[in-house]
């Protein structure tokens, strides 16, 4: 198998892991909101704070002395910056519309 396509291989999984993962923490947070009185702000606080304990937890099996092996070396300052700009890029992003959300433009 060819590198590119090993890459285009591994670039496809890992999007596909994204989505998984993705999927699961929005079905968990609307879960979390609709099981009690949550405003959702203290909702996405908790999130974040999700987010930055997964990140310690995972940077200490990543760090100097204990390697993986997949490659990864945490950069505290660089990895934030990167975080940030995620979130700052997911709220400005308008939302794209559905088929469903499209004016009918005839018959078929």
């Amino acid at each position: 198998m060819m590198m590119h396509q090993r890459e285009r291989l591994r670039a496809e999984a890992e999007a596909r892991g994204q989505s998984a993962l993705e999927h699961a923490l929005t079905a968990a947070f609307w879960e979390a909101l609709e099981r009690g009185p949550l405003p959702p702000m203290a909702a996405l606080e908790a999130a974040a704070r999700t987010v930055g304990t997964l990140y310690r937890q995972i940077a200490s099996l990543h760090g100097p002395a204990p390697r993986c092996g997949c490659g990864w070396q945490p950069e505290p300052d660089e990895d934030l910056i990167r975080l940030e700009a995620m979130l700052a890029a997911a709220l400005i992003e308008r939302p794209r519309p559905a088929l469903a959300d499209l004016p009918v433009a005839g018959r078929a």
